[in-house]
């Protein structure tokens, strides 16, 4: 959808674009924004540039953007391969000492799809809270902390349909906070006042899990020495979370199904069934459909769990959330001393950006409890990440050997390649294969690779 009207660019020529964007960024009263060209020139520099920076328009305007900036970092661009950047943490020098700033900036490429300039918006950091922290555009939800769109779309999903009874499908990989997505289900439900109780079907044999999930009798089995009320009773009147369903027994299956339809189950070793009212809601990292093809997941029970699928995102597709929730989690240790971070080195971030998680959330929080527990001082260094972010990056690794394989005389192949030695992350796969996000992207949709 365009963000402007038919008439607005009669209206820029009218007014003048050069004035529309001295206002504009003028707006911008407590950052830095400046325009470069191909050359990396400053073509822009606005008055908070000259603000933040102690340096007129006239005395940058057409040097080098490295120049200008006295930048400390052996290499802080990027901005071509990587085509935009967003929150990056960045050590400048000015007359006065040195400062530090979140850079978010945007690459321009021509229709050959050469680096044709940029534009940029330095924030300094704030005293005691990164400005990441601050961005409006972010999200909470019962603990759920996101900026990205398709994990907002989860979001708007899970408050629609906590106002009804449907029952919840939640899909996502190990760490994506599944869990934290059912509770908050069953908060903004009606029934918040009721129990919750979760349950890993992964975790117990199938004989221990029945016996948890629908109670036994006493003297159903050699030990049963009283009678056990399991979780569907427990949660009556509540909801109960089914983590990791797709590993559900078959025989599990069918009793399950029976609660679903007919609200009653019968206990381990009973021949009376019992009424419940219990609210399910069912995660897993599995497709059920092809679980269901494999012979291992009924049919009925899936349609049954997935009235209402809710799907969410790797952190790996979720580039937006990765320093929001990094800053999250250091506040969160900032509070429980006695080392308190108030930055980010340069090097570090990078590679905490472009790090795959192939934990995801629990993976990122681990990772910055490390990072409290082995390092000292007020900024995270790169010898504070675990050992594998201190190993060359996969990119680096990969981006040579890749290029020069003889055996990729097909260009089309070697984008596949790229692609999926990159996880499907376009930026990542064009660093690959040496080209520019714009040529790649073009190329890719020339041989219809999705």
């Amino acid at each position: 959808m365009s963000q402007s009207s038919p008439f607005f660019n009669r209206w820029l020529s009218q007014i003048g674009p050069d004035q529309v964007v001295a206002v504009l960024t003028d707006l911008v009263d407590a950052g830095a924004v400046f325009a470069v060209d191909a050359s990396g020139k400053v073509l822009f520099w606005s008055k908070g540039a000259e603000k933040l920076f102690n340096l007129s328009a006239e005395s940058v305007l057409g040097q080098g953007c490295a120049q200008a900036l006295g930048c400390t970092d052996r290499d802080p661009c990027g901005l071509a391969e990587q085509g935009e950047i967003k929150a990056q943490m960045v050590r400048l020098q000015r007359p006065g000492g040195a400062i530090t700033c979140y850079r978010t900036a945007r690459a321009f490429f021509d229709g050959d799809g050469q680096f044709a300039g940029a534009l940029e918006f330095l924030q300094p950091q704030a005293a005691t809270a990164p400005i990441i922290s601050k961005r409006n555009d972010s999200e909470t939800f019962h603990g759920i902390l996101s900026r990205d769109p398709a994990m907002k779309e989860a979001i708007k999903i899970i408050r629609n349909v906590s106002e009804t009874e449907a029952t919840v499908l939640i899909r996502g990989e190990s760490g994506t906070g599944k869990e934290l997505v059912a509770h908050a289900l069953h908060m903004e439900s009606q029934r918040r006042e009721r129990p919750f109780l979760a349950i890993n079907c992964a975790a117990l044999t199938p004989s221990l899990l029945e016996s948890e999930l629908f109670g036994h009798v006493k003297g159903a089995f050699t030990g049963a020495i009283r009678e056990h009320a399991g979780l569907f009773k427990r949660a009556s009147g509540g909801t109960l979370f089914l983590d990791e369903v797709a590993e559900l027994p078959l025989e599990l299956q069918a009793k399950l199904l029976r609660v679903l339809q007919e609200q009653t189950f019968i206990p381990v070793g009973g021949d009376a069934p019992i009424s419940v009212d219990v609210r399910i809601i069912a995660a897993t990292h599995r497709s059920l459909r092809e679980e269901v093809k494999a012979g291992r997941f009924r049919e009925d029970l899936m349609y049954r769990l997935r009235v209402v699928p809710v799907f969410l995102p790797p952190l790996r597709e979720r580039r937006l959330d990765v320093s929001l929730l990094l800053w999250h989690s250091i506040k969160q240790h900032n509070l429980q001393g006695p080392r308190h971070i108030d930055s980010i080195a340069p090097e570090a971030m990078r590679r905490l950006l472009d790090y795959g998680w192939p934990g995801n959330i629990r993976e990122l929080k681990n990772v910055v409890e490390y990072a409290f527990a082995v390092g000292r001082g007020s900024e995270l260094s790169l010898d504070d990440l675990p050992p594998e972010f201190r190993e060359t990056a996969a990119s680096d690794l990969l981006q040579t050997p890749l290029r020069n394989r003889a055996r990729h005389t097909d260009e089309a192949e070697l984008i596949r390649e790229a692609l999926r030695l990159a996880d499907g992350h376009i930026d990542t796969a064009a660093r690959h294969v040496g080209m520019s996000r714009a040529t790649f992207w073009r190329k890719r949709k020339k041989y219809l690779i999705d």
